[in-house]
């Protein structure tokens, strides 16, 4: 089971067309994002296949990211 499990579980009770989360809630809810998730856009990719086992979580629970912002450090998820 991957630690970000727990992410595709927040999302599947999530309701609406959107979701939007900081950085430190996404830390709270998976034990603590790697530095890469702050330093670069490719990890927030849609990527099903490879090794972006973040990605399978949320596209898993039904979610794509639509914008991630690294200054501000949020990210919006749109329903798929």
């Amino acid at each position: 089971m991957s630690k970000y499990s727990a992410l595709r579980r927040h999302l599947e009770a999530a309701s609406g067309a959107s979701v939007e989360m900081a950085f430190r809630e996404i830390d709270d809810v998976v034990g603590g994002l790697p530095a890469s998730a702050r330093r670069y856009s490719a990890w927030w990719s849609n990527e099903h296949e490879g090794r972006h086992v973040q990605a399978r979580a949320w596209l898993d629970a039904g979610w794509r990211v639509a914008n991630v912002n690294l200054t501000a450090e949020r990210v919006r998820f749109n329903r798929a």
